[in-house]
């Protein structure tokens, strides 16, 4: 009896963590509540949601980076005192190839840096002994790539988990692809908002000695020559050909960027053009923390602390640059351009937000800014291919009819299982509903998220629970017919039909897994359940039902069950 009683305490354990886990679910836990108050989170096709479907700009991540290479190689010659220096032409940057030009001496020198720091990442071709076709090696470049996309996915989870939205699904999608669900969304348009701001944060001297160039002329003029303007293409676009018509223009080391005026509502509706460098050298990889704060005049302000790398080198670009301007840019737009008047240490900066404009949006779009700057800038642009938004009504239909299968097929399995076994078939359904409620009280403690083929993967499992008890139910009957007494008859029962309960969940078990290794979004939340249900199968219909009917014979002293 000292088994049975063992057993009973564990059965019983069981069934009281289940109702602990599920209780949240079914009552509001206010005050003080100290049982556990985490709820089952539900999927985007059952309570609706954002669908964002965004592409990563991997080929300006590797022109970029390819660019700044180069730079990094000509300018490490240049420093070795090599005679003429070198040329940087940038082939292919998109590709990861670029060009080097210069005399004798100085191709000489970049082969040997080459060779000493980057002889794993990029590939030397001698073109002749004055000129050199550099470009990456496949696998670093495949691994840049790969690295870009994991760090945007990365970012995003860290965006949204600071926005609070529970279990988002973020995931890659091809090789420049993110999906993205976010379950639940009241606020749709700011976290659209959130994902798509880049948050990659610069800071870069204003270049004032223009030597007689009128920028905002020259803008105009090129506007009028090409036929476009910053209404009719994306800001970022127009930025591009708004340099790359005026490249020979502007001074070397040099772009234009723009500054919204002071009480314009948008960037259109009145923008400054700045001609900034950017061979300034500090970003966002120096920021420590963003923080939401208020000026002496209550207006809204986003506050930076730098890290002691950042620190140091933003007291060494304060100090060199004293008397001028510095701007502040943020996704490639001038947030502010304030004037240096003296060296600035301690580590910390300042982002205004101008004024003239309703100060709640400000105050919004300074906690936006603080929150992409926390979370971290984005590796690579991200463009918007797709968008849907699940509304509350398909979702609440979805459980309707879901909720209404489950009801009937419940129904007729318990009508069946009593009809068929009797007594037998009663502990069936008893053990049948632990089952169900231990699988939503694991899902609720492991924090998953139940989506429709969540629910047909709990649907599946109360199949095959049914199944492991038919066996179990006839073995018991086979042995009756024998002559086996009772509690013989209940033991051969379990023990005979455990090699086939256990073949046939086994067999289940390692679908599951081959489903959940290289399965994505739906398809792993259909395996999860599937294994839960496994599990808890083994409990309520094999091990639970049996302690139930050993306490019936044995405790009771039941002497004849139908079966």
């Amino acid at each position: 009896m000292s088994g049975l009683r063992l057993r009973t305490f564990w059965a019983i354990a069981g069934l009281f963590f289940a109702l602990v886990m599920v209780l949240p679910n079914v009552i509001n836990p206010e005050g003080k509540w100290w049982l556990p108050k985490q709820k089952l989170n539900y999927g985007l096709d059952i309570q609706g949601g954002l669908h964002l479907v965004m592409g990563v700009d991997i080929n300006g991540v590797v022109s970029e980076s390819t660019t700044r290479l180069a730079n990094e190689i000509k300018l490490e010659v240049e420093k070795k005192g090599a005679a003429a220096g070198l040329t940087v032409n940038l082939t292919k940057p998109a590709e990861g190839e670029f060009q080097v030009t210069g005399s004798v001496e100085a191709i000489a020198e970049a082969k040997k840096l080459m060779s000493e720091r980057y002889s794993g990442t990029l590939q030397v071709s001698e073109d002749g002994s004055d000129r050199l076709t550099v470009r990456y090696y496949q696998v670093a470049l495949q691994d840049k790539k790969s690295k870009t996309i994991s760090q945007a996915i990365e970012t995003i989870r860290n965006r949204i988990d600071e926005f609070g939205v529970a279990e988002p699904s973020i995931s890659q999608q091809g090789s420049d692809r993110i999906l993205v669900q976010l379950p639940g969304m009241a606020d749709a348009e700011r976290a659209k908002a959130l994902v798509n701001t880049a948050a990659k944060l610069e800071f870069m001297i204003v270049e004032d000695d223009l030597k007689g160039l009128d920028i905002a002329t020259e803008i105009q003029n090129a506007e009028k020559a090409g036929s476009y303007d910053i209404k009719t293409l994306k800001y970022t676009e127009y930025v591009k050909r708004v340099n790359a018509d005026l490249a020979a223009k502007l001074p070397p080391n040099t772009m234009i960027l723009f500054e919204k005026m002071e009480g314009a509502q948008t960037l259109e509706a009145g923008k400054i053009p700045l001609v900034v460098r950017t061979d300034t050298g500090l970003g966002g990889e120096g920021l420590d923390d963003a923080s939401m704060g208020f000026d002496q005049y209550g207006k809204p302000e986003v506050n930076l602390k730098f890290n002691p790398v950042g620190t140091v080198k933003f007291k060494e670009i304060t100090g060199k640059n004293v008397g001028r301007r510095m701007a502040i840019v943020l996704d490639k737009v001038i947030k502010s351009a304030p004037n240096l008047q003296t060296e600035i240490g301690g580590g910390r900066a300042v982002i205004t937000l101008g004024s003239g404009r309703d100060p709640m949006k400000q105050q919004d779009e300074a906690k936006m800014i603080s929150m992409a700057l926390r979370a971290g800038s984005l590796p690579a642009t991200l463009e918007q291919l797709e968008e849907r938004r699940v509304g509350p009504s398909l979702g609440a239909d979805s459980i309707k009819k879901a909720q209404l299968a489950s009801v009937i097929g419940s129904i007729i399995i318990v009508i069946f299982m009593l009809l068929r076994y009797k007594t037998m078939g009663l502990v069936t359904d008893i053990c049948l509903g632990v089952n169900v409620l231990t699988i939503l009280a694991l899902l609720t403690s492991l924090k998953a998220t139940l989506t429709l083929p969540g629910i047909a993967g709990i649907a599946l499992t109360v199949g095959f629970a049914v199944d492991a008890n038919v066996l179990i139910n006839e073995r018991i009957r086979e042995e009756l017919a024998k002559g086996s007494s009772l509690a013989g008859a209940i033991r051969e029962g379990y023990h005979r039909a455990m090699s086939a309960i256990l073949d046939s969940n086994a067999t289940t078990a390692s679908t599951a897994c081959v489903l959940l290794y290289f399965g994505t979004g739906p398809v792993k939340g259909f395996a999860v359940t599937l294994l839960i249900g496994i599990a808890t199968t083994l409990f309520a219909n094999v091990f639970l039902s049996k302690v139930i009917v050993d306490l019936m014979i044995n405790k009771y002293g039941v002497k004849k069950l139908s079966v």
